[in-house]
């Protein structure tokens, strides 16, 4: 009926609708709605932020640098998961529901086709707001880092082979010694044995030329005998192989996780915006 209906208006209407602009059975409006699908995406990401910034407010205030004191690490972990595949779902649907109900109206188009641009707009404004929060993220990220890399001080910088080494500590356990101030004693010498020690992590074993060698400096640099400074050496390694284990599962972990946020997002906003042209549709002229 409608389909006739629209067929008499254009016979009716010749000069808005032009027989020869359009093939036969083609829509006369893109099956993309930009501007919908734009707005949508700056709506998620900025809700996406808020919700970031008070669950990172509230993770915060639940823990606490003491021991025994406020949260456990493993509960406030399990509850970050779940706030971020929350906010993630909440903001994704958000945007998705305002691309469909801010889309233009299609016209001559088939039921089935409509709820098809509908859901590939909801997927196209979880995309672009990715994109957006992404990009704000890692820019807010490297500022802060570059920021905290200015504030360290000189000295500081200069003891160890980077403002953010993550072997610094297990190279001063290696030259540990019973005298109170002589870990300080040659900044040369701990900066060339973390260079030995970073290469036998990045290599999961330590060759045993290094070993020797290693052995040598930190029995003579903390002041211990030779077997006391192998086993060290085996203690120290095992302890920092046992320490990137742990963040690397993390790791894994998180993104896994970050996966399955995404993916819901990807779905919340995809469906809300068949929703959301489902109303648009629904709307009637007064």
């Amino acid at each position: 009926m409608e389909s006739t209906v629209a067929a008499a208006y254009v016979e009716l209407h010749p000069d808005e609708h032009p027989k020869d602009q359009y093939p036969k059975g083609e829509a006369h409006s893109s099956g993309v709605s930009w501007g919908a699908v734009i707005g949508g995406a700056f709506v998620a990401a900025s809700f996406y932020l808020i919700l970031l910034a008070l669950g990172a407010g509230l993770g915060l205030s639940a823990v606490s640098p003491w021991t025994d004191v406020g949260a456990s690490a493993s509960a406030v972990g399990t509850a970050a998961v779940i706030w971020l595949i929350f906010i993630e779902i909440v903001a994704s649907a958000l945007g998705g529901y305002l691309t469909g109900r801010l889309r233009t109206k299609w016209a001559l188009i088939h039921t089935d086709e409509v709820y098809f641009r509908d859901t590939a707009n909801g997927f196209l404004a979880w995309a672009v707001a990715l994109v957006i929060s992404v990009t704000l993220l890692a820019t807010a990220a490297a500022s802060m880092v570059g920021r905290a890399a200015q504030l360290r001080p000189p000295l500081e910088a200069a003891a160890t082979s980077g403002p953010l080494d993550p072997s610094a500590y297990f190279v001063d356990a290696l030259f540990r010694s019973g005298s109170a101030g002589s870990e300080n004693a040659d900044v040369a010498l701990r900066a060339e044995a973390g260079r030995i020690f970073t290469n036998a992590l990045r290599q999961n074993e330590i060759p045993d030329a290094d070993r020797s060698y290693l052995t040598h400096l930190i029995a003579a640099g903390a002041g211990i005998s030779e077997a006391d400074a192998e086993k060290r050496v085996s203690d120290v390694f095992a302890n920092a192989r046992q320490a990137e284990d742990t963040a690397r599962k993390a790791t894994a972990h998180l993104l896994l996780w970050l996966f399955l946020a995404l993916l819901m997002g990807a779905f919340s906003a995809s469906y809300a915006a068949t929703i959301g042209g489902r109303q648009r549709d629904h709307v009637k002229v007064l």
